[in-house]
């Protein structure tokens, strides 16, 4: 589990074939001193395991799964991505509950300097934007965001200086392709609800009306 706080700005030093999925050789300011091998880490919002250490940074696998629903696939040497080692019981949770599993891609349609701060407009599909909502949390490249508004086709957000500066936001333009992680409490509630209304006895009515729900 993550927070959408990102540490660093990682570089992809070396990317190598691992069966049908890929090994990325990351360099990192995280120090390896405070990862251990198996720890999950945030890619652009992809949860991945550290596998190996190197000299200034660490190699991560990528499986085919995370390949096809990411931007991982279109990464290349030299790239920069968003870091993120996972969340500790004793952490404050500055963004929101991230769970590094993509639900899928968004296209930036522009990126606007408005004063101080950037307006970045997103257009995605039906499956993402049915978890947007207005003022809700959205995950991109593992960035914790709030929707500033949203439309039948699309969604924005403002960007304030900082994480403008210390994000890969600042690398992105119009056409780029970023990964999308919905709010992780709407997808539950949406699975409970669907459960009540198809009658497999998860959430009803009666339940809530004991508890003053409705």
């Amino acid at each position: 589990m993550f927070t959408g706080l990102i540490e660093d700005i990682g570089e992809i030093k070396k990317i190598t074939r691992a069966g049908s999925g890929k090994q990325f050789i990351l360099k990192s300011r995280i120090p390896t001193s405070e990862i251990s091998l198996g720890d999950s880490i945030a890619v652009d919002g992809v949860c991945l395991t550290a596998t190996e250490f190197v000299e200034g940074g660490f190699s991560v696998d990528v499986s085919p799964e995370s390949l096809k629903r990411t931007t991982l696939e279109a990464r290349r040497v030299g790239h920069r991505v968003n870091l993120e080692r996972a969340l500790r019981l004793s952490d404050r949770l500055g963004g929101h509950l991230v769970s590094g599993h993509v639900d899928g891609a968004a296209v930036i349609s522009s990126v606007v300097k408005k004063e101080d701060f950037i307006k970045i407009d997103f257009k995605a599909e039906g499956n993402i934007l049915k978890y947007i909502i207005e003022k809700g949390s959205v995950t991109i490249d593992g960035i914790s965001l709030t929707v500033n508004g949203c439309s039948k086709s699309g969604f924005d957000v403002m960007i304030i200086p900082h994480t403008f500066s210390h994000t890969t936001l600042n690398l992105r333009k119009k056409g780029d392709k970023v990964n999308i992680e919905n709010d992780i409490i709407g997808k539950y509630v949406e699975k409970l609800i669907v459960g009540a209304e198809e009658g497999n006895g998860a959430v009803t009515k009666e339940l809530l009306s004991k508890y003053n729900f409705t």
